[in-house]
């Protein structure tokens, strides 16, 4: 799919990032992969990846517009994944999400038109639609800005768009619904539950366990990512990836207790409640855009992306980077 094409991917050294790198070495591309500058040297989850050897690895930060024309050059594709993604903490830290996610999208596609990248696929987040106002929800569906991490993802898609209409930089929204598999952090439901599981906890701790989610195996949010990525049909337009397929956070976990054979009982944590306003109550995908643009089909189901996913965690050296006791905000 990508043969002989130099694609960098921002925001590489976590969880769909570094699935992602690893995707599009499989399908030919020459990837540049962009971790977040620390002085440890630690390039995240690309550290796991299995291809490392084929991925050009450079440290810095997309806050950073001069830097950002520097990796932006000689490439063809720019998947933007780098931004801050967890919710309870834009609660605290809102203007580092206005920096990263926003500006950083800024700096990124002007990068772009400056070194004459063909494409950019701007990664947004089903968050930006809020709680449904009708499903399943489709790509016309209007954006509601319950956390300061939904409103800097908004924010950050216009950002992109703008350079599409303006300056003719060829531009895709891709808006992935609730992703899960290897390497989540333990701030998403999904990874929080398996780890207390397997640490031998007697009570699962989750916030509110009745909103509903469109689930998505982490391959096949990557495989959409790809297909748009190559695909000239999508510039200048939003695109959903999911499953066309709602459960609520209470079936999911049980799911989970059941893969596991665990008797936990499930309890609600007032520390992982979102404030009343900001919680998004139903998310359920309309995937008919991308199925007819390009022919996106889902390849695993919940119940098979669960059991792949236990299965990682249930790994001493996978479950021992996690610490199942700590809130991981």
């Amino acid at each position: 799919m990508f043969e002989g094409r130099r694609v960098l991917v921002t925001g590489a050294d976590g969880f769909i990032g570094s699935h992602l790198a690893e995707m599009l070495v499989r399908e030919g591309a020459t990837v540049r992969a962009l971790s977040q500058y620390n002085s440890f040297n630690n390039w995240g989850w690309l550290e796991d990846v299995s291809v490392l050897d084929d991925i050009e690895v450079v440290t810095g930060d997309v806050r950073d517009a001069a830097y950002c024309n520097t990796i932006c050059k000689k490439q063809d594709i720019i998947f933007n994944l780098a931004a801050l993604i967890a919710i309870p903490y834009s609660y605290v830290a809102p203007e580092s999400y206005v920096d990263t996610n926003v500006k950083g999208a800024l700096n990124v596609c002007k990068a772009a038109v400056s070194n004459d990248v063909e494409k950019v696929v701007q990664i947004s987040t089903s968050e930006v639609y809020g709680t449904a106002q009708y499903v399943p929800i489709d790509e016309k569906h209007p954006v509601q800005p319950q956390s300061p991490y939904s409103a800097s993802k908004i924010g950050a898609d216009a950002i992109a768009m703008s350079f599409h209409n303006a300056f003719g930089l060829g531009v895709t929204i891709a808006r992935p619904f609730n992703t899960y598999g290897p390497r989540q952090s333990a701030r998403a439901v999904i990874p929080t539950v398996i780890t207390q599981i397997a640490a031998g906890m007697k009570e699962i701790k989750i916030g509110d366990g009745t909103p509903t989610r469109d689930f998505n195996y982490v391959e096949d949010t990557c495989l959409g990512l790809c297909m748009l990525g190559h695909s000239d049909k999508v510039n200048g337009q939003t695109v959903n990836i999911g499953s066309n397929y709602e459960i609520s956070v209470f079936d999911t976990v049980n799911k989970i207790r059941g893969i596991m054979g665990s008797q936990a009982v499930i309890v609600t944590d007032e520390l992982r409640l979102r404030p009343t306003g900001s919680e998004v109550f139903r998310l359920w995908c309309d995937n008919r855009k991308i199925r007819e643009l390009v022919g996106f089909a889902p390849r695993y189901s919940l119940d098979e992306g669960l059991s792949k996913t236990v299965e990682w965690f249930m790994d001493h050296d996978n479950l021992k980077k996690y610490k199942a006791g700590i809130y991981n905000v």
